[in-house]
């Protein structure tokens, strides 16, 4: 009993003092920012990159931006500033590729449903209805779904090939439409058409609603964006003329770059999250 005793006091030394790896929180933040950053390309239509290459990307285009803005003003704070913000570039427009690609898809779904429907009520089963939708639906959508009838014809199994289509579309309501066909293929039953129509009406009603939402919000994104925009390309117009360039590289002008830099972001933030739209989440897929 000693020994034991003696075995499970050195055991909790160990893992107290001994060489630690990644915790448990630091993994989950790691495996967090990769898989938002996959869904963020694959709702943006962005096939073929992944994560790391994206972070890659934009360091590169930051460094570029960053070097050439260094060789106009020949200051290292400017250029350290401009490289900082060029860096988030291409976040910026994947994400502005995302909102236009699922406010055009949203408008498209409706026309999915029906597809099913038609297929429904025409004796297909669900598989050869979802495979159809590559051959008679949305443009856009048409790879996707024939994709997931080659792979149901090779594998046979609905549910893998299911969990693959809501992967690659990477939208909520795709894991909608999705989910609704897995429980009626599992539990059965004679009311799926007319869970389609319904389907199909709600999401008709949602995309109008959300259009003229968004229509209104413009106006404050827009304004966020040129409220960040314009006192940068001031200084960089300002940075032209040597005889101002110089004062940004003293103590003083780094710190009046850097306030500028959190009071700009900040303001930005604030009148995007004043002009937000709630967003529908992908709970079905977490």
């Amino acid at each position: 009993m000693g020994i034991f005793v003696g075995l499970l006091f050195g055991l909790g030394l160990f893992l107290i003092v001994g060489p630690r790896g990644p915790s448990l929180r630091a993994v989950g933040r790691e495996a967090g920012w990769y898989r938002s950053t996959a869904e963020l390309l694959a709702q943006a239509g962005i096939r073929g990159l992944s994560p790391g290459q994206f972070v890659a990307v934009s360091a590169a285009v930051g460094v570029v931006v960053g070097l050439i803005t260094f060789a106009v003003t020949a200051t290292v704070s400017l250029a350290a500033a401009f490289c900082v913000f060029a860096a988030f570039l291409p976040r910026t427009l994947v994400v502005r590729r995302r909102r236009s690609r699922m406010h055009d898809l949203r408008a498209m779904w409706p026309d999915v449903v029906d597809n099913l429907a038609s297929a429904v009520r025409a004796g297909m089963s669900l598989p050869e209805g979802l495979a159809a939708v590559g051959q008679r639906g949305p443009a856009p959508l048409r790879g996707a779904f024939t994709r997931f009838g080659e792979e149901y014809r090779a594998t046979g199994s609905f549910s893998t090939c299911l969990d693959r289509l809501a992967d690659e579309l990477a939208d909520p309501v795709a894991d909608r439409i999705i989910e609704s066909l897995r429980l009626a293929r599992e539990v059965g039953g004679t009311d799926l058409g007319r869970l389609l129509r319904t389907l199909s009406t709600f999401l008709r009603e949602d995309a109008r609603t959300r259009a003229e939402l968004e229509t209104r919000q413009g106006w404050t994104v827009n304004a966020a964006r040129l409220a960040l925009a314009a006192p940068w390309v001031v200084l960089l117009l300002l940075a032209t003329r040597g005889q101002n360039v110089s004062a940004y590289d003293t103590p003083t002008g780094v710190g009046v770059l850097v306030g500028g830099g959190v009071v700009s972001v900040f303001a930005y933030l604030l009148m995007k999250r004043i002009g937000r739209l709630p967003e529908e989440g992908r709970v079905l897929r977490q």
